[in-house]
């Protein structure tokens, strides 16, 4: 015992020093996030009170973007976003809990994009599909549903366009995630694959290396990129494309990281929700406002839907047309993405223009910006 006491390294000084220091300034944030904590149960009573809603994405907006303007360093403001999400959200759950819903099992990018927006203190609530979301929030079984809307590589995910033109719900949120795909097996080589199973945009997303290293493989497509996983580490003969949190939840390998053929591959989440649960945000400064419109198949019908937006100087970050299905195949539904707030007096007015033109309105919702 003696000997194996005499070889330890006598730590520094300096750095017991330095450590001591850290905990005490541990001791100091662990009051203080307490205190915070009280005060939001208190502001929870309130609410309850006054029956208005406990989350409030702009509130929330506006908190984490005075935290950036204010941090002086050496904390990179990258960090400060995800940090006081996590502090809201564990306070946020001394309310009330928060039960989100989003595509399962564990370990999707539907899920980090849950954890991402809300923090982790939520009741989560994994769903075998995108229309499953939509029931379940619809239904009330969660509060809040998380759906992947664009990605980088392959564009719009048309299920959810399709299902936000048909559901009542409506949009309070959107976050977008790096996604990052692996491919995933019990082994620990690519020899003796027969299949690879993930979500069909997840395939669409590695093509080009899966053409090159697995060309005579099979692509199986799955309800999600976890589901894949699942299967994998049920077969050695399976690979599936998932995250790494997917690995580390089914006990697989790491054969192949980052293999999507964009390195800057990213995917948009929305956060939906009931009207009758869950009012519009009130305007944060930096908002977005999401519409579908359709208007009558005539010469000129879109470049006037789109003169009310230029008339009155708002600005249009996206626009994606979808078929309407209707017995007229060409017709179409454009999913328009603009800039600012309908509380704004030129986005109200550019809004009212515009409704009067199109034969078909619905706004999807309006929602604070990413924040990162």
């Amino acid at each position: 015992m003696a000997d194996s006491d005499a070889s330890a390294s006598p730590i520094d000084p300096a750095l017991r020093a330095l450590r001591l220091q850290i905990d005490a300034i541990d001791q100091e944030l662990l009051a203080l996030l307490n205190r915070r904590a009280a005060l939001a149960q208190e502001v929870g009573g309130l609410k309850k009170r006054e029956g208005s809603v406990v989350f409030r994405p702009e509130r929330e907006a506006q908190v984490i973007d005075g935290m950036k303007a204010a941090n002086r360093g050496p904390l990179q403001s990258n960090s400060v976003a995800p940090i006081w999400r996590e502090i809201m959200s564990a306070c946020r759950a001394l309310e009330t809990p928060t039960r989100v819903a989003y595509l399962g099992p564990a370990g999707t990018f539907s899920e980090l994009a849950a954890l991402g927006y809300f923090g982790s203190s939520i009741v989560r609530v994994p769903c075998a599909s995108i229309d499953e979301v939509f029931r379940s929030t619809t239904a009330g079984a969660a509060d809040f549903g998380v759906v992947p809307v664009e990605n980088s590589t392959e564009g719009v995910v048309a299920r959810s366009l399709d299902l936000l033109l048909t559901t009542p719900l409506f949009l309070i949120g959107e976050t977008s995630l790096f996604v990052r795909h692996n491919l995933l097996r019990l082994g620990n080589g690519l020899a003796g694959i027969k299949a690879v199973c993930a979500h069909p945009q997840a395939l669409a997303q590695c093509h080009g290396w899966l053409s090159y290293h697995l060309p005579d493989v099979e692509r199986r497509p799955v309800a999600s990129n976890a589901e894949g996983a699942r299967l994998a580490s049920l077969d050695p003969k399976l690979a599936g494309v998932a995250s790494e949190r997917a690995a580390s939840e089914y006990g697989l390998h790491v054969v192949a990281p980052a293999i999507q053929d964009d390195p800057h591959n990213r995917t948009r989440f929305v956060i939906a929700t009931h009207p009758d649960r869950h009012p519009q945000p009130k305007a944060s400064g930096h908002d977005c406002t999401s519409l579908v419109v359709s208007v009558t198949n005539r010469p000129g019908a879109v470049h006037d839907m789109l003169v009310p937006l230029k008339e009155h100087g708002v600005s249009m970050t996206r626009f994606e047309s979808r078929p309407a299905r209707s017995a007229d195949q060409w017709e179409y539904y454009f999913y328009i993405d603009l800039q600012g707030h309908p509380d704004q007096p030129d986005v109200s007015a550019a809004l009212a223009q515009l409704r009067a033109v199109c034969a078909f309105f619905k706004l999807l919702g309006t929602y604070p910006l990413d924040t990162h």
